[in-house]
């Protein structure tokens, strides 16, 4: 019988890939494809890349120290490391795209309480990829602050997912509502079939943030098979670092004993 673990997994998944067809499908069919060239085409890779990048990918990196609770920690943090690094180069493509598009029409920067609230996200997120390299990846804190930084590295991790949730779903309404202006043919309140694409396409976008925050805060999904300042080795430490440090903790075990 699967475990409760794997259900949830399976559903996260489920709705991820749920997520992105309705994406997909919204932003290349229903607002008319992608394009390089500062049109409306330009913008929609905007929601496409951002979604894609810090909704779906920086979901499944924050999943793998669950999903792969078995595996070596080297690998669980490189898989985190790599997930999250091609989530941010989407994000960036996506904020190119959306200032170009902007730029090109003569519209208005960062107006609109998305873009502040989304500046501001992926501010923190781009801050919180930085120190987790420098502090988990690349051995430059002391043990010590590594510890320390741990709590607030799983903190913001949530918190910045959340944040991203919420911006995603304010730029969605806001996009739907210039796409179906109430003086419209078919104003937003008739539900025309773009309209009833986004609203779902929203809705999996909150399914999808609540099953991963509910997979990485359920306490019997954590990692119980390795002492907690594991955790905050860095992923580069040599084996003769490794083995020094764990003498060291065995050295102070006996001492206490």
């Amino acid at each position: 019988m699967p475990s409760f673990l794997f259900v949830c997994v399976t559903c996260a998944q489920v709705v991820g890939v749920v997520m992105l067809v309705l994406l997909g499908y919204w932003t290349g069919n229903i607002l008319g494809g992608f394009a390089w060239d500062g049109s409306s085409q330009e913008f929609n890779l905007h929601p496409l890349l951002m979604v894609i990048g810090l909704v779906y990918m920086y979901g499944q990196a924050i999943m793998v120290f669950r999903v792969f609770n078995k595996e070596s920690k080297v690998v669980i943090k490189t898989m985190h490391l790599l997930t999250q690094i091609f989530g941010f180069i989407c994000a960036c493509i996506g904020l190119k795209a959306v200032f170009r598009n902007h730029n090109v029409n003569g519209i208005a920067n960062m107006y609109s309480i998305h873009s502040w609230a989304g500046i501001v996200v992926f501010t923190l997120f781009t801050c919180q990829l930085l120190f987790g390299f420098l502090f988990f990846f690349f051995p430059k804190a002391s043990e010590s602050l590594r510890k320390s930084y741990l709590v607030v590295h799983r903190f913001f991790g949530i918190a910045i997912f959340v944040g991203a949730i919420g911006v995603a779903c304010m730029g969605l309404l806001e996009k739907l509502g210039f796409q179906y202006p109430n003086d419209a043919e078919e104003p937003y309140s008739t539900l025309p079939t773009g309209a009833m694409i986004g609203n779902f396409l929203g809705l999996m976008i909150c399914l999808f943030g609540g099953l991963v925050a509910f997979i990485v805060t359920h306490s019997d999904f954590k990692r119980v098979d390795e002492p907690v300042d594991e955790e905050v080795r860095p992923l580069t430490s040599s084996t003769s670092e490794m083995k020094a440090y764990q003498a060291s903790e065995a050295a102070a075990d006996t001492e206490q004993q």
